[in-house]
């Protein structure tokens, strides 16, 4: 019987290449670490989904556990977190044909400082409106248009990424554009005049003042409520002046216990936590983002109730936007006690 090698460590060929191993492995894991939030951004313009980008994250890293012979790891899992946002896209097709009402992308907060996709914080390219345009795009078209508009990948790695050639990578990227481009979301207007028709909107809307909603919204604005049939919203969109000062004045009535609004970034614009409040229990959570337009006038409300989207609003407080402070409404709706955040520019 051959004998093993025993080197002045005590260790064998075969444990001295295990611990090797060992190290390398965990070297690799906490490249992939520092390459964590630039990631989860990625599988959030993807998907549109917070958890989802954590989860394809997770399943990138257990990969690179099982890999020994990666060089570069952030190129490599910047490949493989963006194949396995492909096959979600595929598969999620089917998914969002059964949800419940309108959907809506995972808002992201600013101010929640351990949310692991701050990384992607007043881009344009995760602002609501833009992520819901995407979600009219084929998950080939999607994946192109991240890789290459956003980040600013060859579009011969992104063929590699979507087992296509170059001239096919591009021509999905160029598809996208023009279905972004015939969308046409509103552009970001400067966040002072943000603050000041949000804050005209959140005062209005509290006050019960139809008639001052409907000078704050433009014509033809559209209102989009996500309740993912687990709590209560519109099931179509709402559009119109009047139809959406109404619907929003009927919510604000309709609220019974303490009604927080506070001023916080929502995916890098200015928009607002809704609390509902009972004994001292925050019953009912709402994500309000207005869309303001290059008119100073606001173009779109999309409202996110869906709980399975709003872990991080529950612990919104007054002042995470800066320049925000909290003050009571001018009127509070008939058995509730309303607590309006104003945000001043």
């Amino acid at each position: 019987m051959a004998e093993r090698e025993v080197h002045v460590d005590g260790r064998t060929d075969g444990g001295r290449r295990a611990v090797e191993a060992g190290r390398a492995a965990q070297g690799r894991a906490a490249e992939l670490e520092q390459h964590r939030r630039r990631l989860v951004g990625l599988g959030y313009r993807m998907l549109g989904s917070v958890a989802e980008a954590e989860d394809v994250v997770q399943e990138a890293w257990l990969r690179l556990a099982g890999t020994d012979d990666v060089r570069d790891v952030g190129a490599w899992a910047t490949t493989v977190v963006s194949r396995l946002c492909l096959d979600r896209l595929r598969s999620a097709r089917a998914r969002r044909e059964a949800y419940v009402g309108p959907w809506l992308p995972e808002p992201v907060l600013t101010r929640v400082e351990d949310d692991p996709a701050a990384v992607a914080e007043r881009d344009d390219s995760v602002r609501l409106a833009l992520l819901v345009v995407l979600e009219r795009l084929t998950p080939e078209q999607r994946v192109a248009l991240v890789l290459h508009d956003s980040l600013g990948i060859p579009f011969a790695e992104v063929a590699e990424v979507l087992g296509t050639s170059v001239p096919t990578a591009r021509q999905h990227a160029s598809r996208a554009r023009r279905t972004v481009a015939d969308a046409t979301p509103p552009e970001p207007v400067a966040p002072d005049v943000q603050r000041s028709v949000v804050a005209a909107f959140a005062r209005a809307a509290a006050g019960g003042d139809v008639a001052e909603l409907v000078r704050v919204l433009a014509p033809d604005v559209v209102l989009t409520s996500d309740g993912g049939g687990r709590v209560r919203a519109a099931l179509r969109p709402v559009v119109g002046a009047d139809p959406v000062a109404r619907f929003l004045v009927g919510l604000a009535t309709r609220a019974r216990g303490d009604v927080q609004v506070v001023p916080v970034l929502v995916n890098g614009e200015v928009g607002l936590v809704v609390l509902l409040v009972e004994d001292g229990t925050t019953t009912d959570v709402s994500v309000v983002v207005p869309h303001v337009d290059a008119h100073g006038r606001v173009a779109a409300v999309d409202i996110v109730r869906n709980p399975d989207k709003l872990g991080s609003a529950r612990s919104a407080q007054p002042g995470w936007l800066p320049g925000a402070t909290e003050a009571p409404s001018s009127a509070a709706a008939p058995g509730s006690a309303h607590t309006a955040a104003s945000v001043n520019p």
